[in-house]
């Protein structure tokens, strides 16, 4: 009797480790002070995110500042890595040997996110891992990144869209990214039809205030948000918007990164997506 006793303590008690050992574990990577207060308060953000997140089981979240964090042993298990920070030649993956670092943790299946700014790096460091790691990135003379009000309409079904209605709202949306040959592996989840006047001035051929490519497409809708599923089963995602922090506030528009910060980390939605209100007081705290 004791036997059977000690076998099914033993029995519960691995359970319970595999139970624990089966969250997912999501860094979420917090840039450096960007900009005048109230807009790219990436470290705010990723706070509300971890928020939010932590009412969902089974999920583990951790915050780290200025885009990288002071131990990579974090990394260790990492389902997902989210990126929220300035990008270009300063994005936090693009310092000393960071990019073999990400290249690791993508190689065991770590799904990889890029919010704003992030998901702006030079073609030639940067871009052709982007382009594997989350299916897209901004490149300069070839994408826009203007304020605008974008009216999304209309959703496509998907995990990261569940609970998720169309929406109008402004922002310093980047649309005409880089994306992999013929869209394979990406789904755009997130679509608008940018004013024309954001395209820039014929002729123009300006690395952020339009150019020709860019113009060729006038009265055509955009993707600022999408999705990305790599041939090794690897998720990644971009998100153009996020530049202005009280945008946060808007359900629809935070629950959309919520969700594709679980699906990346191949964590199971919830039927109506991350439903987690904040308050006021919530959006104030942690901002520069």
């Amino acid at each position: 009797m004791r036997i059977t006793y000690l076998w099914l303590a033993l029995i519960t008690a691995g359970w319970a480790f595999t139970s624990s050992a089966a969250d997912k574990k999501i860094v979420l990577l917090a840039g450096g002070p960007s900009h005048g207060p109230g807009d790219h308060e990436h470290l705010a953000g990723c706070y509300l995110f971890k928020k939010c997140l932590d009412t969902v089981p089974g999920v583990q979240v951790s915050v780290h500042a200025n885009g990288w964090p002071q131990d990579v042993s974090v990394f260790e298990g990492a389902d997902a890595v989210v990126v929220y920070s300035d990008g270009a030649e300063g994005h936090p993956f693009l310092q000393e040997d960071r990019l073999k670092t990400i290249a690791g943790l993508v190689k065991k299946g770590a799904g990889i996110g890029c919010i704003h700014f992030a998901v702006e790096v030079p073609k030639d460091k940067g871009g052709p891992e982007f382009l594997n790691w989350i299916g897209g990135y901004f490149e300069l003379f070839w994408s826009v990144n203007p304020f605008w009000d974008a009216d999304i309409k209309s959703l496509p079904s998907h995990p990261i869209t569940r609970g998720v209605q169309p929406f109008k709202i402004r922002d310093e949306w980047y649309y005409h990214m880089r994306f992999r040959p013929n869209m394979e592996g990406v789904t755009p989840i997130v679509t608008a039809t940018p004013p024309d006047a954001t395209r820039g001035k014929p002729g123009e051929n300006s690395g952020r205030g339009g150019n020709p490519e860019v113009q060729k497409h006038r009265g055509e809708s955009e993707t600022l948000m999408w999705a990305c599923n790599r041939p090794d089963g690897g998720r990644g995602f971009g998100f153009t918007g996020g530049h202005p922090h009280v945008n946060w506030a808007n359900d629809n528009y935070r629950k959309l990164v919520l969700n594709a910060i679980l699906w990346c980390a191949h964590a199971e939605v919830p039927a109506e997506g991350v439903t987690a209100p904040l308050t006021a007081e919530d959006l104030k705290k942690n901002l520069k």
